[in-house]
């Protein structure tokens, strides 16, 4: 489906289903914020690397629908806003539209279908091994919070995880403009593996320095 989208070009990528707090500070966007709350409080937001000017984000350029879900008005007319990535949408082009921010004219982007059979496992072995990282990570930094819930859509997943894990923005965004679910898993996959043992020798030899020599002792005999 084709549609105009007010744009919000970023130094970040936002993924479908992950929340986003963001900072309104200019004026152009003040009023495309207020745009979005008298209509359907969405917009688009794309990913701009450092040295491309706003305009220069090529045709074809995957983003993110965001949609706002709240909204805290400041006194000097900046606002603090919550957002969730919906669907992505690719580029066509730049609208003038007389708009102080930018419109754009975008297409909606989906998956290509796959076999679920071939997705379940991988996405079981993917979520097993985010639980590994995530666990060896918040010993490491003595954070007992719960690691986060993960979705159980398959398609969703690999954007849940890319969302918390280190990854470059360029990383990422190659990972949103993928349109094949088992490709984004296989990626995540590639990213956490080599890295899980070693953090969780390190959680070990981590807990067993805090310890200090007061854990268990072993009992002597005779």
């Amino acid at each position: 489906m084709v549609s105009e989208l007010p744009l919000f070009p970023l130094r970040l990528v936002l993924f479908p289903g992950v929340h986003l707090p963001l900072h309104i500070i200019e004026p152009r966007y003040r009023r495309m914020l207020a745009d979005c709350l008298a209509g359907d409080r969405r917009f688009g937001i794309l990913y701009r690397p450092d040295d491309t000017a706003e305009r220069h984000i090529p045709p074809g350029q995957v983003g993110c629908i965001a949609r706002v879900e709240r909204a805290e008005m400041l006194p000097d007319g900046r606002s603090n806003i919550l957002v969730i990535g919906t669907g992505r949408f690719a580029l066509e082009r730049f609208e003038d539209t007389g708009m102080p921010y930018h419109v754009g004219r975008v297409t909606e982007v989906g998956d290509v279908p796959e076999a679920a059979g071939s997705l379940a496992p991988l996405a079981d072995t993917v979520r097993a091994l985010f639980v590994r990282v995530g666990t060896a990570a918040r010993s490491l930094a003595d954070d007992s919070d719960a690691l986060p819930d993960l979705p159980e859509d398959p398609g969703m997943l690999a954007f849940a995880i890319a969302a918390v894990i280190d990854m470059d923005p360029s990383a990422r965004q190659r990972l949103l403009a993928s349109r094949s679910a088992s490709e984004r898993l296989r990626e995540i996959e590639r990213l956490m593996a080599p890295a899980v043992e070693a953090l969780e020798s390190r959680a070990v030899v981590h807990i067993r320095a805090k310890s200090n020599g007061h854990g268990p002792q072993p009992q002597s005999s005779g």
